[in-house]
């Protein structure tokens, strides 16, 4: 990984937050191509303001908890718990699934904010704060199906058609079927995917846009097993997923998370 000692830096703690158990030195090294001793200095500057720890059985490096607390206080202080949560609370208690937001930055989707509805039995539960793969997620569909055919395709390249999670048999392979999907989204008002962002799971999306001048702003969706959440129970929720996505598009301008 080339680049300042900035980018690397945060690269070490992008590393890091992708395995509770930590890393050794020589594995954050090896992800971030730099030098074990740039590692090491990086690491080590990093335990002593306090963003990281050492395990001293495993000699591991962790995150910890300062880096949460501060996306708490900011995610706070955007005031998203107190006009975001409950509208996905109701969502969710609505739905039974797993309801999630995600928010547009530059040419980033990314999950923020979730209520979970399912109270038993099979609960799909991905981790906050990933970037969503626009090729494959209800998410992404929902929003690439806001731009033009090439202005989609376009943002889809700069993220690639390829992701490290286990793909469905009906993830789109081609461009061509990324446009069917994108095209069935512009007609039907909102996203659907079963069986493409992992076998045996399914989505539905609406976007969420300013409420003057109509620009993507994030993504709302609802998330569950496949075999619940099947052709009959979308069109069911269907409209529950646009009037919610409407309310957190009217709400948006009162929010710095969407500005």
């Amino acid at each position: 990984m080339a680049g300042s000692l900035i980018e690397r830096t945060l690269g070490v703690l992008e590393a890091l937050s992708e395995d509770a158990n930590g890393l050794p030195l020589l594995v954050i090294a090896e992800r971030l191509a730099i030098p074990k001793s740039a590692a090491h200095r990086i690491c080590h500057e990093l335990i002593r303001l306090g963003h990281v720890r050492q395990d001293a059985a495993s000699q591991r490096y962790q995150l910890t908890t300062r880096l949460v607390a501060m996306s708490f206080r900011y995610l706070s202080s955007t005031g998203a718990s107190d006009i975001v949560q409950p509208i996905l609370d109701r969502l969710a208690e609505q739905s039974g699934e797993l309801v999630r937001l995600s928010v547009i930055e530059g040419n980033r989707l990314t999950w923020i904010a979730k209520a979970q509805g399912a109270r038993s039995g099979l609960r799909y539960d991905p981790d906050m704060g990933k970037e969503a793969p626009l090729f494959c997620t209800a998410s992404g569909h929902a929003w690439l199906a806001a731009l033009s055919d090439e202005q989609a395709l376009a943002l889809v390249d700069t993220q690639g058609m390829e992701t490290d999670h286990p793909l469905g048999p009906n993830a789109p392979r081609t461009k061509q079927a990324l446009l069917d999907h994108l095209r069935e989204t512009r007609e039907r008002g909102y996203s659907w995917t079963h069986d493409s962002m992992g076998p045996g799971t399914a989505a539905m999306a609406a976007l969420v846009r300013h409420p003057l001048d109509g620009h993507p702003q994030g993504v709302l969706s609802i998330a569950g097993p496949s075999v619940r959440l099947d052709a009959e129970r979308v069109k069911e929720l269907g409209q529950a997923l646009v009037t919610a996505a409407q309310e957190l598009s009217q709400a948006t301008p009162t929010s710095q998370l969407f500005t």
